[in-house]
């Protein structure tokens, strides 16, 4: 039989012990036959690992064993004689203690206490004292004799048990402890609160008590093989309770090791994660559902739809994105009501679902449109049986109440990758086709015009791209010079923009001018191109040259309601520059839809002083109408017939019958693309003294202009 000795009674055959050596060790000593034995009590008393401490009636210390030198860190020179107060880390600590042992009243003295004490270097530490009077065999009292260990250790261990105890017993996880042969050795209340298995019933068994047959006998033996390899599993998984039925918990198995590294035990931890579970999922299928027709919502579609875009790219097939709005929807929404339409919106789903393919996607976007996701086509022809049968599925008579309703759809479609665009702009361009077939009658669909949606983005990005160059300041003019061939006089010069580009270099104005017609943005740059023209002149006069410049507009900018207030303000702002200065060239090929407006707004500039001048004549299809109503005072000879005019008589002929047409309508000619000085003589033979062209000079900046001039001299043929 084991015989456990408590810490208290310990203590006391410990006190017992040393009060019998004290009293015996002083007669041995006395006695020379026992002097041998009395030094081998006193080693032992040595020996003892426990603080030993003998003090007088004053509680001075007398002397201490090696075990109070090694726990207290003073020597017994260093406190023989002083009081044992210097041991304790309060004064109270102290007086307490001399209640308790040092009072003759007490009876429970023998008891030990438990009490911090200082050590030498400062420190503290939780010890636990049990003290005793020392009286001689005569009775007289002699002093005390106190017993010590330090039990900071002790405590704390007992702390930890005490509070692993309490996390077993009140943990809200379900704890089951096994020996190494996996055998349930124990449970705490929250395992029998998840299980339904009571402590009784689950010792003693294999946790393979709550193995559900929701996992395959392949899930355990994988389970299995990592806890023994790792020591460890986590994961979510199916028991099958008391009741037999099946609960997913969060479970965690660690597998406990002893001082030489062999499993002792497994420790394995649950909690139940069912009602979460179920909170996860209703959350997820709000996200992803709507919740009136149970069809994925535009969240989940675009989901669906990434997903479908990059398996085409394994089986390289098209895939259609369908946009479908409901016809009439409205109307049965407000003669039935919401409720009705409501019903007619999930009946009409379902129908629609079914007249897509198994693996199609039909999701509702909101409101009344849908949208579906058909994949894997091989050919358009494949998608257009979809789309006939999503028509039909849309148009199904739908019987509410005794009445019987019935709507029809508008479809876009567009098909991908021939759309090679993200999954946002896919349904986008979808949306885009919907409503134009909705404008073409309704009920019907129309697919998509990738080649068309390009031609407008690039449109898009060139005005993006020239406005961005407005706001840098990119853009320049300049200058052509205009001459008189029979007196050598430079007349005026052409403004022509250009643009500085950053990367393209000097671009010429048909590169971007075109991308700007009929847009807002043609309208700064023309109104730009004027006041620099004026900013241009007064800097000239400035530099005592006197000369015009024209400044071509278009048509879209000479119509506007505003254009003449717009130009007044841009000459108030150049006072010093007289208007005649500024002549304003239209294109006699522009669009000008009312000649009459066009008519009267010229007539109202030229009340400014500003001059109007025919740009491009003889090529468009109205040049004699524009002659007669137009108030222009110049006509300028379009280059492409004064090019070829001395080989080609067709253009000869031309430039020769604009010239006698001027002179008939008392108007001034000039005539663009003099590049030889045998055009000049020809063009000086037919009455057209006027020109300019690359035989004169090439378009320069404004800062090369001043030494132009002074360098200019005429062709010695021209003078006559």
């Amino acid at each position: 039989m084991i015989v456990t000795i408590t810490p208290i009674w310990g203590y006391l055959l410990t006190v017992l012990l040393v009060v019998f050596l004290a009293l015996h060790l002083r007669k041995l000593k006395k006695i020379k036959v026992f002097e041998d034995k009395a030094a081998h009590l006193e080693s032992i008393l040595v020996a003892i690992p426990d603080a030993i401490v003998f003090t007088g009636t004053d509680r001075k210390v007398v002397s201490i064993n090696r075990g109070m030198e090694l726990l207290s860190g003073y020597s017994i020179n260093e406190l023989a004689g002083r009081s044992t107060s210097i041991f304790y880390q309060t004064t109270k600590d102290y007086e307490q203690q001399g209640q308790i042992y040092f009072n003759p009243e007490r009876t429970d003295k023998s008891l030990p206490q438990e009490i911090t004490y200082r050590r030498k270097d400062g420190s503290v530490f939780l010890g636990e004292t049990c003290s005793r009077s020392v009286k001689s065999s005569s009775g007289e009292f002699l002093g005390y004799i106190s017993v010590s260990r330090d039990i900071s250790e002790r405590k704390n261990a007992e702390e930890k048990r005490e509070l692993a105890a309490s996390v077993f017993i009140h943990a809200r996880e379900g704890i089951m402890i096994s020996d190494k042969s996996a055998s349930i050795i124990n449970v705490n209340k929250t395992f029998t609160e998840i299980t339904g298995y009571s402590s009784l019933e689950a010792i003693g068994q294999d946790p393979s008590l709550l193995r559900s047959d929701k996992h395959s006998i392949e899930y355990y033996t994988e389970r299995r093989r990592v806890i023994f390899t790792t020591g460890h599993w986590q994961g979510e998984q199916w028991i099958c309770c008391k009741n037999g039925k099946n609960t997913i918990v969060r479970h965690n198995i660690a597998a406990v090791y002893d001082s030489k590294g062999n499993v002792k035990n497994y420790v394995t931890m649950f909690s139940d994660i069912t009602a979460m579970k179920e909170d996860q999922e209703q959350l997820k299928r709000s996200a992803h559902y709507d919740s009136l027709t149970g069809l994925p919502n535009r969240t989940l579609l675009v989901d669906r739809l990434n997903h479908a875009m990059k398996q085409r790219q394994k089986n390289q097939n098209s895939l259609a994105v369908v946009f479908l709005d409901l016809d009439g929807f409205k109307a049965v929404n407000d003669a039935y009501g919401h409720s009705v339409g409501d019903e007619l919106l999930t009946i009409l789903a379902q129908h629609m679902k079914e007249a897509l393919r198994e693996g199609d996607t039909l999701s509702r976007f909101g409101g009344d449109e849908f949208v579906a996701i058909v994949a894997n086509l091989g050919e358009t022809e494949s998608c257009e049986t979809v789309l006939k049968r999503l028509l039909a599925a849309a148009a199904t008579p739908v019987a509410m109440g005794n009445a019987a309703v019935r709507v029809s759809a508008s479809i876009g479609i567009t098909l991908y990758p021939q759309d090679d665009v993200d999954a946002e702009q896919l349904i986008r361009h979808a949306d885009q086709a919907m409503y134009i077939a909705k404008q073409g009658g309704k009920n019907r669909y129309h697919f998509f015009d990738t080649a068309q949606d390009k031609a407008f983005t690039v449109q898009r990005e060139s005005l993006g791209d020239i406005r961005s160059a407005m706001q840098r300041q990119e853009f320049v003019l300049y200058y052509q010079p205009q001459v008189n061939m029979g007196s050598g006089d430079v007349i005026g010069m052409e403004a022509l923009i250009r643009w500085q580009h950053s990367s393209r270099g000097l671009v010429p104005p048909l590169d971007f001018l075109p991308a700007i017609e009929g847009h807002g943005i043609s309208l700064e740059i023309g109104e730009w191109v004027i006041e620099t023209a004026l900013a241009q002149i007064r800097q000239w006069q400035g530099m005592g040259i006197k000369l015009p410049i024209s400044v071509n507009i278009s048509a879209y900018q000479i119509q506007q309601d505003n254009f003449v207030d717009r130009l007044a303000g841009l000459l108030a702002a150049y006072p010093e520059v007289s208007p005649r200065y500024l002549e304003l060239e239209i294109l006699e090929t522009s669009g000008l839809s009312d000649i009459r407006k066009v008519a009267d707004t010229m007539r109202a500039c030229r009340d400014l002083g500003v001059r109007f001048a025919l740009d491009d004549f003889g090529t468009g299809y109205s040049s004699l109408t524009y002659l007669r109503r137009l108030p222009a005072s110049l006509i300028k000879i379009d280059r492409s017939f004064v090019r070829d005019m001395l080989v080609d008589a067709e253009d000869f002929a031309i430039v020769e019958g604009i010239i006698a047409l001027t002179k008939s309508f008392k108007l001034e000619v000039i005539a663009e693309g003099v590049e030889t000085a045998e055009q000049g003589v020809t063009l000086l033979k037919l009455g057209c003294e006027l020109a300019q062209g690359y035989g004169i000079a090439r378009p320069m900046p404004a800062s090369d202009v001043p030494a132009w001039i002074g360098d200019w001299k005429e062709d010695p043929g021209w003078k006559t």
